[in-house]
């Protein structure tokens, strides 16, 4: 790993991730209003907010409460599972409250209930699904405070699965839109979101099977409020929160989200207000496509004597992106590196680079790193254990079987030292070596096992490997968050210590850069500026 030192070195000396904030930058947009008492405009791709009112402010969410109750039940449950309605899941909701006309002994897939809550917004199937997943609307209302918890969320505290007036059950349209962020992530969410109509199964009442018809008029061609691009949300309105709305849209390379709270009549306008501001101010940019610190970066130079391209090369992720005005430019952006990366970032990504306009986040794309298994293994003259992020901490205390082809739903990370050898290479010994007559714990020297039987004991080890990992990841993922951040920042360090570098020496480079950069940086040149000052002067 010592091969990776010069690569690092030379990264230092020619990112400039120094701040660098263009001159004269265009102010960041703000010309709009709306009427409801709270608001945000939010870009689903990077998180940027472009406007906000009142937006961490607690209001009653009504029904938009259910897009978290449909993002816990797709989490917990296949869609072919079979939902038993109860009399208190049909009875205990206000008088003349949305419902699918469900009754109590009906029992519907997983699905149809779905369907039921997010378009006829069904406060009975929200009752049957909370029941289904945690035996109780008490222990899915805890379940859905942890969710919202992860995802981010500080204004809000959720009572119920449906929405209805509770003094306790309150959310803030940030908290909303983050919500929402992570449940547009989910197809099969889309799927049932942006559905005009759907046929329930047979029930009590309407042994045909009943229609049920999306109450969100902005997706409708139909409606004199529709609008193009639209193709996600939900709507809600109790005599306490007034009116709610969460619309999701996509146009110009962009998908933004407008959440409204305590609306006056004016959800929708509001929310065309907003879109309409998002899509014509700003504009989102890959970041590949305009960063040009990493390319001082020669593919052919030389580490130990083996080329960059044969060993170790950084790229950035081709999905970041970063939003700016509309007649901003990416020069701009302020950037910085962080080693803190979150649970979406890929394999092979080792660092972040986090871009700000002015002192608003903006957008950020991951630093990866390729080659890095090879070149450990060229050094080495061993194979790299692979293990999942979560067993990296735990590994010296808890030895797992080196597998060659791991889970496909458990996300890898490469270590090469932090893994005692004794774990590592013991069972696999076992394997390939099964008449070795080597004394094992546990077992007489003179007692030899058939050729099959190690075979079998080679199999029962992995499936018991690959228990512990998944059974692992599932405990972890119940962490405070607080404890996995500083986890994955722990793990991070010890990654830079394991190539020989550390995070101090990297920050140490990064201000030598600084004061190379400050004195060879050259003016930057505004083309959409002058195209501006031309068509004013004409």
């Amino acid at each position: 790993m010592k091969r990776l030192i010069p690569l690092l070195c030379c990264l230092c000396l020619v990112l400039g991730l120094v701040p660098q904030t263009a001159l004269a930058a265009v102010p960041w947009p703000s010309g709009v209003s709306i009427e409801a008492d709270g608001g945000i405009l939010m870009d689903a791709d990077t998180g940027t907010i472009l406007y906000g009112k009142n937006m961490d402010q607690a209001y009653y969410p009504a029904s938009i409460t259910k897009i978290l109750t449909a993002l816990i039940v797709l989490e917990h449950c296949s869609l072919d599972e079979m939902v038993e309605f109860s009399y208190d899941d049909v009875y205990n909701v206000e008088a003349g409250s949305s419902s699918a006309g469900i009754d109590e002994g009906d029992v519907l897939t997983v699905r149809d209930c779905l369907y039921a809550l997010m378009l006829a917004s069904a406060n009975e199937s929200a009752n049957a699904l909370a029941c289904h997943v945690s035996g109780s609307r008490e222990a899915f209302a805890e379940l859905m405070n942890e969710t919202a918890a992860s995802l981010g969320c500080t204004g809000s505290h959720f009572a119920n699965p449906s929405g209805l007036n509770d003094e306790n059950h309150y959310t803030t349209a940030h908290d909303m839109a983050l919500i929402t962020r992570e449940a547009i992530k989910n197809p099969i969410f889309l799927e049932i979101n942006g559905t005009r109509s759907y046929q329930l199964a047979p029930t009590k009442r309407t042994p045909e099977g009943g229609y049920v018809a999306n109450h969100h008029r902005m997706l409708n061609k139909n409606e004199s409020v529709y609008y193009p691009g639209a193709f996600a949300g939900k709507t809600g309105y109790t005599s306490l929160a007034g009116n709610t709305l969460v619309t999701c849209a996509r146009k110009n390379d962009m998908t933004l989200i407008v959440v409204v709270l305590n609306g006056h009549q004016s959800h929708y306008s509001d929310t065309k207000a907003l879109f309409d501001f998002g899509f014509s101010s700003f504009q989102s940019l890959r970041v590949v496509d305009y960063e040009t610190t990493y390319q001082s970066i020669e593919n052919d130079m030389t580490i130990g004597g083996m080329t960059a391209q044969d060993a170790v090369s950084l790229t950035l992720d081709a999905g970041g992106r970063a939003v700016i005005p509309m007649d901003g430019a990416f020069d701009d952006l302020t950037s910085s590196l962080t080693y803190d990366l979150d649970r979406q970032a890929p394999e092979g990504a080792v660092a972040a680079v986090q871009y700000t306009y002015g002192d608003r986040p903006a957008g950020s794309v991951y630093l990866m790193a390729s080659g890095l298994t090879e070149a450990a293994e060229a050094q080495t003259g061993r194979s790299v254990l692979t293990v999942s992020p979560d067993e990296a901490g735990e590994a010296q205390t808890e030895p797992s079987v080196p597998i060659q082809e791991p889970p496909a739903d458990v996300t890898q990370t490469q270590l090469t030292d932090s893994i005692p050898p004794s774990a590592a290479q013991a069972p696999s010994e076992a394997v390939e070596t099964p008449d070795d007559g080597a004394a094992r714990e546990g077992s007489a020297t003179d007692i030899r096992i058939p050729a099959n039987l190690w075979a079998v004991l080679g199999i029962v080890i992995s499936l018991a490997a690959i228990t512990a990992i998944v059974a692992a990841v599932r405990i972890h993922m119940r962490r405070r968050e607080e404890q996995d951040l500083l986890a994955r920042r722990r793990r991070r360090l010890e990654r830079l210590e394991d190539i020989g570098f550390s995070s101090s020496d990297f920050d140490q480079l990064m201000a030598q850069r600084r004061l190379q950069s400050t004195a060879s940086r050259r003016p930057r040149r505004r083309p959409r500026r002058r195209r501006n000052k031309k068509s004013f002067f004409r």
